[in-house]
């Protein structure tokens, strides 16, 4: 099971459409917190009807996209 799998899962669960979680909120729903290795996982999400869109840094912020 992927480490992300608990914030796949809630963004399949809770989510509609175009959003954007705060890297504060990813970490509180994953329940670990983001790394380097998020950009490794993210693929994943396709499987839930999601994609990352965008990952800002600046911001802290990443975009999804609902498929």
């Amino acid at each position: 099971m992927s480490k992300y799998h608990q914030l796949w899962q809630y963004i399949k669960d809770n989510k509609n459409g175009d959003f954007e979680l705060s890297f504060d909120e990813i970490e509180k729903t994953a329940g670990l917190p983001i790394d380097h290795s998020f950009l490794r996982y993210k693929k994943e999400l396709l499987d839930y009807g999601f994609e990352v869109k965008k990952i800002s840094l600046k911001n802290k912020t990443v975009k999804f996209h609902q498929l």
